[in-house]
């Protein structure tokens, strides 16, 4: 059965988002279910129907969404997962979208009504609703949804002038009892220190000049140590044995289904099943030239949601400097899927999951680069397959070109040498 009610608010709340007069829609439109009220409210805006599976994922959601207090709670709690990651449901950035004014219009009387136990169990729906709630011009459709924030307050104070206090009171009293005892033993002591302080000053001096011979020596050997053990914390800071690098057999590839830049592969690394990659090659490759294609991936960063697609690896890629040429690295003929790439003299365990605050692939980069025969290395030292180095045909011959990672838009600020560029391109950043 329609939900007039309902209906009504959420062709009022589009309506004021869209710019439209709600005026227009009334009776037997709000007989509509929300996708094709929605459609005809989109339909006067500019005159296209929506059909975008995104968006309708959230439309079905809208209109599924329970009235029932306990099973809305359960839906509510797992809207509050889904908007860990993320600022809004669809949109670019903190950009709110029409299904995040039909969600907002649809769970609004519940949300209004959560005891406040129930508001603390669900922190990032809250956050979402309050920023809704005071980006988006609704109208006076919605009472506005009042929200405790945290208050700041250092802890301890109150304590610790307790403490002062009953302290202080303390010291006052035994001090008026021991002043006369104290006073006494003040005379006594003052001749027996007159009679030592001559022999104790010769002592002082011999054991501070050999205290000091010492000390000497111990911050002499202490300078030595010290450029040793940063000189060995740093290189293995940046060694490349951090990263697990990978080669991979790309099964499977399709168009991101909210981003027009990035790519989704399903990429076997030989672990009995396949990882989903989500990349910025769209513009570069299509997806029926991925697929059946062996790739090179940083298999060991931290997995993430991309414009709501997870992803769980960063593809190598070779690119000339302005980046309008980019192609994956192609390992050798004969290299196994899921080998693990390796560098003559460098040992070591790669991190289980490499820890972004430590900013570990910004260290390494400065030093990945392709020399003037095309091979990729590592401070000069090539990467390395079962079957041999990896070669990339240089854009521009005898040139050596820099290997680095890409972000946003933009690529580092290291210094390119020119023609081709071996290329991290993790699809959230281009």
């Amino acid at each position: 059965m329609v939900n007039l009610s309902r209906n009504k608010l959420i062709v009022s709340a589009l309506s004021k988002h869209l710019s439209l007069d709600s005026n227009q829609f009334s009776g037997n439109v709000l007989e509509n279910d929300i996708k094709s009220l929605y459609n005809i409210l989109k339909s006067s805006k500019n005159g296209t129907r929506e059909n975008n599976n995104q968006i309708m994922k959230w439309i079905a959601f809208a209109e599924s969404f329970p009235t029932d207090s306990d099973a809305s709670f359960e839906v509510l709690k797992g809207l509050n997962e889904d908007l860990v990651p993320i600022s809004v449901l669809l949109g670019n950035g903190l950009k709110p979208s029409d299904v995040d004014v039909i969600v907002f219009s649809v769970i609004h009387s519940s949300v209004i009504g959560l005891s406040k136990s129930d508001r603390e169990k669900l922190p990032h729906l809250l956050r979402w609703v309050d920023y809704i709630q005071n980006k988006v011009d609704l109208g006076d459709a919605y009472e506005k949804i009042q929200l405790e924030k945290a208050k700041f307050e250092p802890q301890g104070t109150k304590a610790v002038d307790k403490v002062e206090i009953e302290s202080g009171a303390k010291t006052t009293a035994e001090s008026t009892k021991n002043a006369d005892k104290l006073e006494a033993e003040v005379k006594t002591k003052k001749s027996e220190e007159v009679k030592t302080k001559k022999s104790e000053e010769v002592k002082t001096k011999k054991s501070d000049n050999v205290k000091k011979g010492t000390a000497n020596k111990e911050a002499t050997q202490e300078k030595k140590k010290a450029p040793e053990a940063e000189t060995v914390e740093k290189d293995k800071e940046v060694s490349v044995s951090l990263l697990n690098i990978q080669v991979g057999l790309i099964s499977k590839a399709w168009k991101h289904p909210s981003a027009d830049s990035l790519l989704v592969e399903e990429i076997d690394v030989g672990e009995g099943k396949l990882r989903q990659v989500v990349s910025g090659l769209a513009k570069y490759c299509t997806p029926e030239q991925l697929t059946n294609r062996r790739v090179v991936l940083i298999t060991n960063v931290k997995p993430g949601k991309l414009r709501d697609v997870m992803s769980e690896g960063l593809v190598l890629c070779a690119s000339n400097e302005d980046h309008t040429i980019v192609e994956p690295l192609l390992p050798p003929e004969g290299s196994k899927v899921g080998e693990r790439i390796s560098f003559a003299g460098i040992d070591g365990k790669p991190e289980d999951v490499l820890n972004p605050k430590k900013k570990q692939l910004d260290k390494i980069t400065p030093h990945l680069f392709t020399d003037d025969q095309g091979v990729a290395t590592f401070k000069g030292i090539p990467f390395l397959t079962s079957a041999g180095p990896f070669k990339f045909k240089p854009i521009q011959a005898s040139k050596e070109y820099r290997i680095e990672w890409a972000r946003t838009v933009q690529t580092m600020a290291y210094p390119v040498y020119g023609g081709a560029v071996l290329d991290w391109r993790p699809c959230v950043f281009v």
